[in-house]
């Protein structure tokens, strides 16, 4: 089942996969990842075959590090209809890595990509760990000059790591030429709740997060949701991390694929350059 809109037409909403392995999000460094098992397929494989199922195209934001290192799956992804973005190379907080070495980080992402896929096509880019924040907006202006025409790392809460509360909640123009679709959130009691996935979608009943997303789409607007493969790879390794950290990683993960078919049939998605207008993302 999917919403309409007040023209009796679907509200199309944007799906993102933030393509990394398990242990590439939970800041580890990059110089130790070599010493833990490769999983990327194992959960990539299970969202191709739910998106193949329901007939939706995603965005998927691709690490560098993980492309380099599976290009054929890369390739598999675009084959199947997929958007390709960026995840930068390392999943390294942009506000610590400076303008230098964002922009570093970012072309050598791009430059894996391209190999990868034998083509340039990025057009969106989402930091690790959403990590544009108030203080690092000058990683707009590298977005910019690299060639990327929309963005979608502002996150609109606040949270040990990342987000600006006060940043708008839809899509806006952060500067001409660039667009930033921020994660979706709920607005109750005067505060934003972010319901656009990842733990969030693994911890919140599914009732509830089912009834926000509608929400945002009766309201006419299109929901940005996120989700990584290891969240539907429950028997990934379980490390011994900062409680934190652990809680919200391996939350539920057995009960994510389950949750994310109801998903795609409850609501209508496409990539998330098509969401906003930007043309076929093949």
């Amino acid at each position: 089942m999917v919403l309409v809109n007040s023209l009796d037409e679907p509200i199309k909403n944007a799906f993102t996969v933030d393509l990394e392995d398990w242990y590439q999000g939970i800041e580890i460094g990059l110089e130790d990842w070599g010493g833990f098992e490769d999983r990327l397929r194992i959960g990539t494989e299970r969202l191709l075959a739910l998106f193949d199922e329901a007939g939706v195209r995603a965005t998927f934001f691709v690490l560098g590090y993980a492309a380099e290192r599976a290009p054929d799956l890369m390739r598999e992804i675009r084959a199947r209809g997929h958007e390709i973005g960026t995840h930068g190379y390392s999943h390294r907080f942009v506000y610590t890595l400076g303008a230098e070495g964002f922009r570093s980080d970012l072309q050598r992402s791009l430059a894996v990509l391209e190999d990868a896929l034998g083509e340039s096509c990025v057009r969106g880019h989402r930091a690790p760990f959403f990590s544009i924040i108030k203080g690092s907006e000058w990683a707009f202006d590298v977005l910019y000059e690299l060639g990327l025409t929309y963005d979608s790392s502002v996150f609109p809460v606040q949270n040990y790591r990342y987000g600006i509360a006060d940043a708008p909640r839809w899509p806006y123009e952060v500067r001409s030429g660039l667009v930033e679709f921020p994660p979706s959130t709920w607005r109750f009691a005067g505060r934003n709740i972010p319901v656009a996935g990842g733990a969030y979608f693994r911890i919140f009943p599914y009732n509830l997060t089912r009834s926000a997303l509608r929400s945002i789409n009766a309201a006419g607007r299109a929901v940005a949701f996120y989700i990584h493969p290891w969240e539907l790879d429950p028997d990934h390794p379980r490390l011994d991390l900062p409680r934190r950290i652990s809680l919200t990683h391996y939350w539920n993960l057995q009960r994510t694929e389950e949750r994310l078919r109801r998903l795609l049939d409850d609501f209508r998605f496409a990539p998330m350059a098509e969401v906003l207008g930007l043309g076929d993302t093949l």
